[in-house]
């Protein structure tokens, strides 16, 4: 009998002393980041991206990987992982969507205008082209064929006609980025400065030449706050979310203790 109330006391002393050593891990505000880890958390970046990351995204790695790490003891402290025992980002993530429900979802009108105002150029529509082109492939005289063409139906009413292009002949409500990145800078700067409904040319882009005739311009405006009420309360949300974690981060950052050995070789 008094052997097994011994057992069970050596039990007892034993899970004890576990106890307090795993929470003293848990409660440490020390963050230790070996060599392995730097290592593996570099190698990861480069693997993604292709390159070796620079100083500036180092210290961006570096600090990606503390805020998760806080966010993970965080959520420990409030025991999430007690319900859900999954890997440190899904706790780290667990805790980020607590403070982000903490966010009203209904701010009022007061503050969609105020958020509206100071953010009004993300919600300006830029102005769209619309335009017709006949094409010319810079890889067989493209100049002096467009030159040609376009004299001929001057003077000759003769139909216009070029080669396939691989885009298509007509483009309906591009804006400017659209047309510069289809056809470059050089034909934006000329179709910016045609006359509506009248053959141009020729009009050289990154491509070849062209013969163009703007068929419409819709200037570029910024939208009343009815209008994209929607899009801004949605823009309001998630930058009030970004926000709240933010400082919640800055709030508890400062009881951690980040420690990296001086001599790794980066």
């Amino acid at each position: 009998m008094n052997l097994r109330i011994l057992v069970f006391f050596v039990i007892g002393l034993l899970i004890f002393f576990l106890d307090i050593g795993f929470n003293a891990e848990q409660d440490s505000k020390d963050i230790y980041i070996s060599d392995q880890e730097l290592t593996s958390l570099l190698s990861a970046w480069k693997s993604q991206v292709g390159r070796p990351p620079s100083d500036e995204e180092i210290a961006n790695i570096i600090n990606n990987f503390v805020q998760e790490e806080i966010l993970y003891r965080e959520a420990l402290l409030l025991e999430l992982d007690q319900e859900d025992r999954i890997i440190k980002r899904r706790l780290a993530q667990k805790i980020t969507f607590l403070k982000q429900e903490t966010i009203p979802n209904e701010p009022s009108q007061e503050d969609l205008k105020k958020f509206f105002k100071q953010n009004k150029n993300n919600y300006f529509v830029p102005a769209t082209y619309s335009f017709s082109h006949h094409y010319f492939s810079k890889e067989s005289n493209a100049k002096e064929r467009a030159v040609k063409a376009f004299n001929d139906y001057q003077t000759n009413q003769v139909e216009l006609a070029g080669d396939p292009f691989f885009l298509g002949k007509n483009f309906y409500q591009n804006s400017a980025n659209d047309v510069k990145k289809n056809f470059g800078e050089l034909f934006f700067l000329a179709i910016e400065n045609l006359t509506l409904n009248e053959w141009s040319g020729p009009h050289e882009s990154a491509f070849g030449h062209h013969i163009i005739k703007l068929k419409e311009v819709k200037t570029g405006f910024y939208p009343s706050l009815e209008q994209v009420l929607l899009k801004v309360q949605q823009d309001y949300l998630s930058q009030s979310q970004d926000k709240a974690i933010a400082e919640y981060i800055d709030e508890i950052r400062s009881q951690y203790k980040v420690i990296i050995n001086p001599d790794y070789k980066f």
